[in-house]
């Protein structure tokens, strides 16, 4: 990892928009250039041993959370695109750690400095409303990630994670939503603790009926025939 002086500015996210101008030029204060890092693809940033601290905000690209079984499989339990929050300080917790953490794509995120950012909540509760609608959110939706992955089958698997990628990381495109993330067939099948090959099949399938059109890196996918596909998984 390195550090990054392309001038971003926290106070353009979400997460903020409705502080006043004061509060918005005292969050860019905390975020200076040299908090900003560049991660290249694939590289892990996270283990379950080792926790984030503070706050961090994605800036650009892509993070996968990620549990292993016993077995070495791996299960995607979230992925935080820009404006995703990861972290913990004595005030807050976005249920991030005790997960692997990688960079799906070169990704640029921000650190804010613990104590000064707690500092600042304190002041500021509607803030801290929005970091707990944050935190319900990411929690309701790692709820569903796990009771998919739990009974699901694994073309019920494929399927919702293909429509929940769509939905959140896709751009219409002749009636389909392409997913703005390359993946490949295994970096699909580590998201769901399957083998590459049996993916490769499903989707193969799923590509006969219309309902995604695949290429190199890429998957579009047509979002009505797949929520109607997933209601009887």
């Amino acid at each position: 990892m390195k550090d990054t002086k392309k001038p971003w500015s926290l106070s353009e996210f979400k997460l903020f928009e409705t502080l006043p101008m004061e509060d918005l030029e005292h969050i860019d204060q905390m975020a200076p250039s040299t908090n900003f890092t560049s991660i290249p693809k694939g590289t892990l940033i996270q283990t379950p041993e080792v926790n984030s601290k503070g706050l961090s905000i994605v800036v650009e690209g892509r993070l996968r959370l990620f549990k292993t079984n016993a077995d070495g499989k791996q299960y995607t339990v979230g992925i935080l695109g820009t404006g995703g929050m990861y972290g913990e300080s004595k005030s807050y917790s976005f249920g991030t750690n005790g997960n692997y953490m990688e960079a799906m794509v070169d990704t640029t995120i921000c650190s804010i400095n613990q104590e000064k950012f707690d500092h600042f909540l304190s002041m500021r509760p509607e803030l801290a409303l929005k970091l707990l609608e944050e935190l319900s959110n990411r929690l309701r939706d790692r709820d569903e990630v796990l009771e998919r992955l739990a009974l699901s089958d694994l073309r019920g698997k494929v399927l919702f994670f293909l429509t929940k990628l769509a939905k959140k990381f896709g751009v219409e495109e002749n009636g389909y939503q392409r997913i703005e993330i390359p993946l490949t067939h295994q970096e699909l099948a580590n998201m769901i603790g399957a083998t590459r090959e049996s993916v490769s099949l499903i989707l193969q399938e799923f590509s006969n009926e219309g309902v995604i059109i695949t290429g190199r890196k890429s998957i579009m996918v047509q979002l009505e025939m797949a929520e109607e596909r997933l209601k009887l998984t």
